[in-house]
């Protein structure tokens, strides 16, 4: 019986992740914009472990470089976004200059 990789669609990951972007994307255009960077990163976090646990015939349009590269900048980039959306504190609206 063949598993679940080998019935995955090729596009099937990459269509995930745009999910989680169009997810992402909504919240931004809907002035939540931290929870919406929080959502770009995640899935930037969501493509890193479809790249660590697809085959490379499996992965479709993640697969740019070698999968230890891929990896760690989708990681990178993905903890970065995530860490600096929950980290940035909203401006209090009393400051004046």
């Amino acid at each position: 019986m063949p598993g679940l990789r080998s019935r995955l669609p090729v596009h099937a990951p990459i269509i995930l992740v745009f999910a989680v972007v169009t997810a992402g994307m909504v919240r931004v255009l809907t002035q939540h914009w931290r929870e919406g960077a929080a959502l770009l990163g995640g899935a930037l976090l969501l493509a890193a472990l479809l790249r660590v646990v697809l085959p490379t015939d499996r992965v479709g349009l993640l697969a740019i470089r070698s999968r230890p590269v891929d990896v760690l900048v989708y990681l990178a980039f993905g903890g970065a976004m995530v860490v600096l959306a929950l980290t940035i504190v909203r401006a209090s609206s009393d400051l004046t200059f």
